[in-house]
């Protein structure tokens, strides 16, 4: 056995990628809320350091480089001139001097760093050159096929566009890792040519040099685990295999999930043992569920925070934050800023925006409040509105605790309401309401005697 290796890992993230039909880089198309070029990344940091990581970039670079880590090198392939180029770029820049330089492309972002290591075992433990990561599909079609000996052993790898009839036929195909001997790679790059149908530097003919200089080994793994995403099909399917591991693991930690394959949770999400997720549940961005908190069924909720036993159904959280026990739902739309508190209430078809409700307050029904603040204990009556915006700006509404506010009341801001006051049903209350009060602001009912009989002659002739 051989001691642990030096590894390099060189992630290949240059490319348009155009059979996305994207403007957008490939590998900055997102699998379960994290680009693919991440995904990679973090693979790669399970089997070496940061200072031994590059991302070759070119399409976008700068949009790539943004997404990266800070201690990510990078190396720009200005002309895009094929993987091998590539890989000749990160060398000359010094990448890769000894060990085990480990090259994958970055969107594969279901691969995972323990095939990393394995590979990296594997290349440490023998003679070979390079080490190759296959897998056997159904339909190669897009991929390198394996081309091996009478002997079994690999030969070489072959494009598809370059491939003859029965090469065409072969169902191993190359995943586009592989694990090489610096030594043996930095002997061969340099003799890549460009007689090829895309007239590029193909990085698999390294394979056969090597194999003329020494072994060349593989070893087959899943296909799930290791085939990159050429298409935005094929991103679906990895993207559903990586929310599926997702669920999986939380479900294992103690997550009742309903319906995992109806339940969509990223990967920067977080949600606590305890926790029951109902189908069409969406969490996105760095959402966290606590302990025995109930969500769905059908929730979007995004960068938005649920507090232990709180119950979330058929509604929208964007950027709040809900404490212990509080109910939201059904049809709730929870905005940016909204804050409550334990035991709290925000109900059917209610909006909220920039809003505290302090423990114990409730918004039941038909109502919407902007820039407001809810005193414990407080309850709105069904279609009050924070009448918040003046055109110009937006003014804050300070109702108290132990308040009653009554039904259609609209509280034209900036006003207060004083502890333990009521407002009149169908007021509009534009000063403010001292502690205790009832404030009521109606015109007469008037009432017009016989108006019925009067319209019937009327309705009669239409």
């Amino acid at each position: 056995m051989h001691d642990a290796p030096t590894v390099t890992v060189i992630i290949l993230a240059a490319g348009q990628g155009t059979r996305m039909k994207s403007s957008l880089a490939k590998v900055l198309h997102e699998v379960a809320g994290r680009s693919m070029v991440m995904w990679t990344v973090d693979a790669a940091r399970e089997v070496t350091s940061d200072e031994r990581i590059a991302v070759v970039v070119g399409h976008e670079a700068d949009q790539v480089r943004a997404v990266l880590p800070p201690g990510i090198r990078t190396v720009t392939q200005a002309e895009q001139r094929g993987t091998g180029h590539a890989v000749l770029l990160a060398l000359e820049e010094g990448l890769g001097a000894d060990g085990v330089v480990i090259v994958v492309p970055g969107d594969t972002p279901q691969l995972r760093g323990s095939v990393l290591k394995q590979l990296a075992d594997i290349k440490s433990n023998s003679e070979a050159g390079v080490v190759l990561l296959t897998a056997s599909v159904d339909d190669p079609t897009g991929f390198g096929r394996i081309i091996r000996d009478p002997h079994g052993e690999v030969e070489r790898i072959v494009e598809q566009r370059d491939a003859s009839e029965a090469e065409l036929a072969v169902n191993e195909v190359n995943a586009s890792v592989y694990a090489f001997d610096a030594a043996a790679l930095r002997g061969v790059i340099g003799d890549l040519g460009t007689d090829n149908a895309q007239q590029e530097m193909y990085l698999t003919d390294t394979v056969g040099f090597i194999r003329e200089h020494g072994g060349v080994a593989a070893m087959v793994g899943d296909a799930d685990d290791s085939l990159g995403i050429n298409t935005l099909g094929q991103l679906a399917a990895v993207d559903a295999v990586m929310r599926m591991r997702i669920n999986e693991e939380l479900m294992e930690q103690g997550v009742k999930i309903l319906d995992p394959a109806r339940t969509y949770i990223d990967a920067s999400a977080s949600v606590a043992p305890g926790a029951t997720i109902y189908p069409d549940v969406y969490l996105q961005g760095s959402t966290v569920i606590g302990e025995g908190a109930v969500v769905g069924p059908s929730v979007f909720a995004v960068d938005s925070e649920v507090g232990a036993g709180a119950r979330v159904w058929y509604s929208v959280l964007r950027e709040a934050v809900l404490g212990p026990r509080t109910e939201v739902g059904p049809y709730a739309s929870v905005r940016k800023g909204t804050v409550t508190e334990e035991g709290s209430k925000i109900g059917t078809f209610v909006e909220t925006k920039n809003t505290h409700l302090a423990e114990g307050a409730k918004v039941p029904h038909l109502s919407y409040m902007g820039d407001a603040q809810i005193g414990r204990n407080s309850n709105i009556g069904a279609g009050s509105i924070t009448c918040n915006y003046d055109g110009f700006e937006k003014h804050e509404t300070i109702i108290g605790e132990d308040v009653r506010v009554g039904s259609d009341t609209m509280l034209v801001a900036p006003v207060e309401v004083g502890d333990g006051a009521w407002t009149g049903a169908g007021s509009v209350i534009s000063k403010n309401v001292s502690p205790g009060a009832l404030a009521v602001e109606r015109s007469d009912q008037k009432e017009i005697p016989d108006y019925a009989a009067k319209r019937r002659p009327k309705a009669n002739d239409t």
